[in-house]
C-alpha cells in the first residue's frame, strides 16, 4: 500500500483533521505501543499499520 492511500484511509475513516491528531497522539498495542507515524518512521509497513488501525478502531470492511 502506498503512503498516500494510507493516508487517504486513514482521512476517510476519521476525517482530515482528526487522522493527523489520531496518527500523533494514539499509542497502540497493536503497534508494539507506537503510534501510527512512530510505527512507520520505525520501518513498518503502511499495509500492516493500516491493518492495525482497522483492528484497533473497528474500521468497517468496506473501507479496509
Amino acid at each position: 500500500m502506498r503512503l498516500t492511500i494510507f493516508w487517504e484511509r486513514m482521512a476517510e475513516h476519521f476525517g482530515a483533521a482528526y487522522a493527523e491528531s489520531f496518527a500523533r497522539d494514539h499509542v497502540m498495542t497493536e503497534l508494539g505501543g507506537r503510534t501510527v507515524h512512530q510505527a512507520l518512521d520505525a520501518g513498518w509497513e503502511t499495509k500492516d499499520v493500516w491493518r492495525a488501525v482497522c483492528t484497533a478502531m473497528d474500521v468497517p470492511a468496506s473501507l479496509r
